[in-house]
């Protein structure tokens, strides 16, 4: 399964990716606007948005190029607890 991380802070990159990999998501991580974006993120099983550190413009991005079975979960904590709960709240 996939999942795509919209947000976030920079310096958890690396331990966003391990926590989705224990919880069995291959994840891409987005904290800053990339050029490329919108053809990086490809059709994935869950969207994460982290509202509080994304702007609108990236969210917009995101949302509009991703398929409609794509699970959209929004949340305005980015901390590693805010994540383990989706992720198992998106398993069950």
């Amino acid at each position: 399964m996939s999942c795509v991380i919209i947000g976030g802070n920079e310096c958890m990159e690396r331990k966003y990716a391990e926590l989705c990999k224990r919880h069995g998501y291959k994840a891409k991580i987005f904290c800053k606007p990339c050029g490329d974006m919108k053809n990086r993120i490809g059709n994935p099983d869950l969207l994460i948005l982290f509202t509080h550190t994304v702007s609108h413009k990236m969210v917009q991005c995101a949302l509009t190029n991703i398929q409609d079975t794509t699970k959209v979960v929004r949340s305005h904590k980015s901390s590693m607890a805010s994540l383990t709960e989706i992720l198992e709240g998106a398993a069950a």
